[in-house]
C-alpha cells in the first residue's frame, strides 16, 4: 500500500508541461509544413524524408544523433556552451525537442493529406483571385482542414506523452528534473515497484484513451 503512496505525481505535472510547450508547437510547425509539403516547393522529397523520419527510424538512434548534435561537444551544442555557457541536453528543452521530432510527423502527415485533398482546387481558386499563400493558409485553407488539424495535434501530443527512446537519450532520465511520465514507469520496473509502475501506466492509458476518444469524436464530427 506504501508504494502506491510514494508514486510521486512529479512526472506527470513535467509530462503535461512538455505536452502544452509541444502543442503550441505543433500549431505553429504543423500547419507551416503541412502546407508547405503540399506546394512545388524547392527540394519538397528531401523536406518530407526529414519530417518522416521518426516514423521509420529507431527513436534510441535519433536521440543518439541529436546528442552528437547538441551535446556540450556537438555541432550546435558546442557554440552554444562555450557563447552563451547553455546546455540543451539533460534539460526541459531538450524534452521539449524530443517530444516534438517523435511527434511532428504525425501532425504534418494529416495536414498534409488534407489540404493535398479537399482544399487543392480552392487553392488554385484563391490564386487565381490573387490571393498570396499566407492569405489563402489563413482564410481558405486552416478553415477548411481545421478538423484534420485537431486530429493531428491529438496525435502529436499523444505520441509526446509516450516518447521514451530519444527522451531518454537527449534529455536524460534525471528523477525529479527530466523523469517523465513514460520514463516513471519504466523507473519503478526497474526498483521493482510494480504497485506504482501500474499505477502510472493506468494513468497514462487513461490519458492515451481520452485521446482516443477524442480521435474518434473528431472523425465523426468530419
Amino acid at each position: 500500500m506504501m508504494s502506491w503512496l510514494t508514486c510521486s505525481p512529479a512526472p506527470l505535472l513535467l509530462s503535461l508541461q512538455v505536452a502544452g510547450v509541444v502543442l503550441v508547437l505543433f500549431l505553429v510547425a504543423g500547419i507551416a509544413l503541412g502546407y508547405a509539403l503540399s506546394q512545388p516547393i524547392p527540394l519538397r522529397g528531401l523536406l518530407d524524408a526529414l519530417v518522416s523520419l521518426p516514423l521509420v527510424f529507431p527513436p534510441i538512434a535519433i536521440g543518439f544523433f541529436l546528442l552528437m548534435l547538441f551535446g556540450r561537444h556537438g555541432v550546435i551544442g558546442g557554440p552554444l556552451h562555450t557563447w552563451i555557457g547553455w546546455d540543451l541536453v539533460f534539460s526541459f528543452p531538450a524534452l521539449v525537442v524530443a517530444a516534438f521530432i517523435a511527434g511532428l510527423p504525425l501532425v504534418v502527415k494529416p495536414i498534409q493529406a488534407a489540404i493535398e485533398g479537399s482544399a487543392r482546387d480552392l487553392i488554385e481558386v484563391s490564386h487565381t483571385l490573387g490571393k498570396g499563400r499566407l492569405a489563402t493558409l489563413f482564410l481558405v485553407v486552416i478553415p477548411i482542414i481545421r478538423r484534420h488539424i485537431l486530429a493531428g495535434l491529438t496525435l502529436g501530443v499523444g505520441r509526446s506523452f509516450g516518447e521514451v527512446g530519444i527522451t531518454l537519450m537527449l534529455g536524460g532520465n534525471l528523477l525529479g528534473s527530466t523523469e517523465t511520465l513514460s520514463l516513471a514507469i519504466y523507473n519503478q520496473v526497474l526498483d521493482g515497484n510494480f504497485d506504482c509502475a501500474t499505477r502510472l501506466s493506468l494513468l497514462l492509458g487513461l490519458l492515451s484513451l481520452g485521446l482516443f476518444l477524442l480521435l474518434r469524436w473528431l472523425g465523426r464530427a468530419g
